[in-house]
């Protein structure tokens, strides 16, 4: 039971040293202190893959979630947003992994085990405290048990505690340099100096500053957007909403002096959706940049390369670990869009146009808002823009091949050890540095005697002589 509760309060504890938490927009209104459910359950798999406790290979995502939803269940984090408002009118609570999913710390608690009070905030006897305990520590330890924790524990051995020790610079460059070794083993790029330096980097998240709590004249705009009365259960219109967060005021104004005053009827409701549509593909259509960088097209057409050749799943990996590469707000900006455009191209949802399907409309127009690039031709641009709206759930998640990399490496770290000599890829040998200088020094040998063999052949002519050497 102890070592139950060490495991249960070192996730707790990697989960408050390594959740990305800072202040999130959700349906046109600001968050604070908010962690995202994927980036959870990211810090979760990595977490218990770095116990010696559990087997990499028996760790799915799905039993990540199963965690995050006990650790919610007691209270460890809450929803935030409109699923908090939904979760109180009696509907259970459910955890998402999801980006969209926003979630906050309830308190800095670590123990979920110690004693609470009782309604007349007197503290519980003994034998109640002792009763409490071990219903909870039941619970924690088929939790645990649920996600292949080995039954019998050896007594001396500890739960490592990995992130207090290292800094999350540390942790950054670890999860960026296994992400890049591991996409060059799915793809072949030909160059790396591009994709060492992030080239989308440059773009600043505006919505982390300051300035963001300004009220501009067109705060009200913004408000009655989504104050709207909209249909509960119309995905169609949330996620075109979830895309005018990146939008600028104008475009907001553009919408709210267009929208109808009621979508109680068909007829309104699809002219609020074509008024949508019609302003988020304005707003795409004048930017000069497209939300993936040319400077990536290397790593475009390797994954392309995949997805012709039919290797779908090692295209989605390659996928999954570039867009780990991008910026924060690009990233989350991209997400949105591809969610949108999923739901707009169902054949059943709003018709777009009459003669075309959804899915072509989408394809054909929105393809160059995603990727726009000369050296590539429409059909493999077009390919792509459609992989990427059918794997647009999948995509912003943490391959498990990825987090077990990297929990090796950083455990690797922790036990003071070189993490180069075994970081599990085998583009070349390792070798010590006086083999190396020995080898310098015997290639120098053999150039300098090819030279003179040269130079000393009598049937060589002089002319040509020159030109080899």
């Amino acid at each position: 039971p102890f070592q139950a509760t060490q495991l249960w309060n070192s996730i707790i504890h990697a989960l408050h040293n390594q959740v990305e938490i800072k202040r999130r927009r959700q349906h046109l209104k600001t968050y604070r202190n908010c962690f995202t459910g994927s980036n959870a359950v990211d810090v979760v798999l990595s977490h218990l893959m770095q116990s010696m406790y559990l087997s990499c290979n028996d760790i799915s995502r799905l039993k990540g979630v199963r965690v995050c939803q006990a650790l919610m269940d007691h209270k460890v984090f809450e929803p935030v947003g409109a699923k908090l408002y939904l979760f109180k009118n009696g509907k259970e609570t459910e955890f998402e992994d999801a980006d969209t999913s926003l979630y906050r710390f309830v308190n800095s608690s670590l123990d979920p085990l110690l004693p609470r009070k009782n309604k007349d905030n007197e503290s519980l006897s003994p034998e109640q405290i002792c009763k409490q305990k071990t219903k909870r520590l039941s619970k924690v330890e088929e939790l645990l048990q649920s996600i292949n924790v080995h039954a019998s524990l050896p007594p001396k051995i500890m739960v490592n505690e990995p992130m207090c020790l290292l800094s999350k610079g540390v942790i950054e460059d670890v999860w960026k340099q296994q992400t890049l070794l591991r996409l060059l083993q799915l793809i072949d790029v030909p160059l790396l100096e591009d994709i060492l330096v992030s080239s989308v980097k440059t773009k600043s998240d505006s919505f982390g500053k300051e300035e963001d709590m300004i009220i501009s004249n067109t705060f009200l705009d913004r408000e009655v957007t989504c104050s709207l009365n909209l249909p509960e259960l119309d995905r169609w219109l949330y996620a075109a909403i979830e895309c005018l967060e990146y939008f600028p005021d104008q475009f907001l104004v553009m919408v709210s002096q267009q929208l109808p005053q009621s979508t109680d009827n068909p007829s309104s409701l699809n002219t609020y959706k074509k008024i949508l549509f019609d302003v988020i593909i304005k707003y795409y259509s004048q930017k000069k940049d497209s939300l993936l960088a040319a400077q990536d097209l290397d790593i475009h057409s390797g994954i392309i390369e995949l997805i012709e050749k039919g290797k779908t799943d090692q295209a989605l990996e390659a996928l999954q670990l570039y867009l780990k590469l991008l910026a924060p707000n690009i990233s989350e900006e991209l997400h949105r869009l591809l969610t949108f455009l999923s739901i707009a191209s169902e054949s059943e949802g709003y018709r777009l146009q009459k003669q075309f399907e959804n899915k072509f409309v989408i394809i054909k127009t929105c393809t160059k808002f995603i990727l726009q690039n000369k050296t590539l031709s429409k059909p493999q641009a077009e390919l792509l823009t459609q992989f990427l709206m059918d794997n647009h759930s999948e995509l912003f998640k943490a391959p498990l091949t990825l987090l077990e990399l990297t929990s090796r490496r950083l455990q690797t770290l922790l036990e003071g050890q070189d993490p180069d000599i075994n970081s599990g890829f085998t583009f070349c040998q390792r070798i010590t540095a006086k083999e190396y200088e020995d080898q310098k020094q015997q290639t120098n040998q053999y150039l300098l005697a090819l030279l003179q063999e040269m130079d000393n052949n009598p049937t060589v002519p002089s002319k040509q002589k020159k030109k080899l050497i």
